[in-house]
């Protein structure tokens, strides 16, 4: 049959596939769009699985936030091109949207299917669900970096968002692991110990040493992977510890997202 130029319109507004695949889509359908778009999904999915193996190293993280809850969700692409399109930036945002109301089983399944039948179809390339989280609490703050990413979110008990913010650009900035020494794993601790004996032993530093050398050492480990012992981005004369307790805060919890 015949389709017209302008349902084929319609049909690639709706989905963003090409002229070519939309044309063939509503003959096969009997010019019906809906039909249209369920076979231009289907045949999503098959490209979707050629795609699947494609490295996904691009892509963007997405901040919603509502009250005292704010959604993270990271959406991976094949090329910086992409995670700078519209619509890619428009589909992040609606899957932390979605997030922010929704059970994470749940919500895992609804966006692998909107990614299949949708996005990759419209899109064109590998396109996978990243990391993802809801926070919730009083004091909540969050940072998302202007190439959109790298992303952070702090929840305090005590202080302000605005601490909580700041908090969030530093985990952002300097990646720490662990809250605080004491929730370093003992066999991480221990093996980061063993690395700098042999470090010693191989300088020929005398035995003696070694524990107050490795005491200096560790210190400097705690400042690099742990947030309450580093210093603060926005001044070196303070130590994030420092600024929790003038602030009577404390946090429970921090997470830095990146793709």
């Amino acid at each position: 049959m015949s389709i017209d130029l302008s349902t084929i319109s319609q049909l690639r507004e709706k989905t963003g596939a090409g002229i070519g695949d939309c044309k063939r889509a509503l003959e096969e359908a009997g010019g019906e769009i809906d039909k249209a778009i369920e076979i231009l999904r289907k045949k999503g999915e098959i490209k979707a699985a050629k795609k699947s193996d494609r490295a996904t190293n691009e892509g963007l993280v997405a901040i919603i936030r509502s009250g005292a809850r704010i959604a993270v969700a990271s959406l991976a692409c094949e090329t910086d091109f992409v995670a700078r399109n519209d619509d890619f930036i428009q589909a992040a945002n609606q899957l932390a949207a979605k997030l922010l109301d929704t059970p994470k089983a749940e919500f895992v399944s609804w966006a692998e299917q909107v990614i299949k039948n949708e996005l990759i179809v419209k899109i064109g390339e590998n396109i996978k669900l990243g990391d993802y989280g809801v926070f919730s609490g009083a004091v909540l703050g969050s940072y998302l970096h202007s190439n959109k990413k790298v992303a952070a979110v702090v929840v305090l008990d005590g202080g302000s968002d605005e601490l909580a913010s700041e908090l969030a650009m530093q985990v952002a900035a300097l990646s720490p692991k662990y809250l605080q020494p004491a929730d370093i794993p003992a066999p991480e601790l221990e093996k980061e110990k063993e690395i700098y004996r042999e470090n010693l032993k191989n300088e020929g530093k005398p035995e003696n040493m070694f524990d107050k050398i490795i005491e200096g050492k560790l210190a400097k480990y705690y400042e690099e992977v742990c947030l309450q012992s580093q210093v603060f981005i926005k001044d070196d004369s303070q130590k994030i510890s420092d600024l929790l307790v003038a602030a009577g805060a404390s946090v429970k919890e921090f997470k830095r997202f990146q793709v």
